[in-house]
């Protein structure tokens, strides 16, 4: 039986921390519009502009990375019936492989790049995890 919570609990991390990233993908336009033009759910498009964007454009891209990695490792540690922690860190290790592959498929600048593999993924994993090992702590 814990097995199967077990895997329950990454698959749910993986598929609700997509979810939260790509909710924050699809309604950062209408926070922060991207430059006229660019269709930011064409890989196509964005390659071809990226060089139009300005910072204040790669705040929604970190918080949907660092947001759905968040969620999706609290999920997976609040889950999991052990090795919580090291289930939340697989979850972001999981996320980092896509942020990695983002990296070499986007021409971003350095500064973000660096800044959203470093921060966005195994911090806020092992932010998730803490969390949700205090919140089962309490209950």
């Amino acid at each position: 039986m814990s097995t199967v919570k077990n895997v329950l609990a990454v698959i749910a991390g993986i598929v609700i921390g997509g979810f939260v990233n790509m909710g924050l993908i699809t309604i950062s336009g209408s926070v922060i519009p991207p430059p006229a033009g660019v269709d930011v759910t064409d890989m196509e498009s964005l390659k071809a502009s990226m060089h139009l964007f300005e910072p204040r454009h790669f705040i929604f891209p970190f918080l949907a990375h660092a947001g759905g990695t968040f969620v999706g490792a609290f999920l997976a540690a609040f889950i999991a019936a052990s090795h919580q922690m090291k289930f939340a860190l697989a979850i972001g290790a999981f996320f980092l492989v896509g942020g990695i592959t983002n990296a070499f498929l986007l021409p971003a600048p350095t500064w973000f790049i660096a800044l959203d593999l470093i921060g966005a993924y195994l911090p806020m994993a092992w932010f998730g995890g803490t969390l949700a090992l205090r919140r089962k702590s309490q209950a």
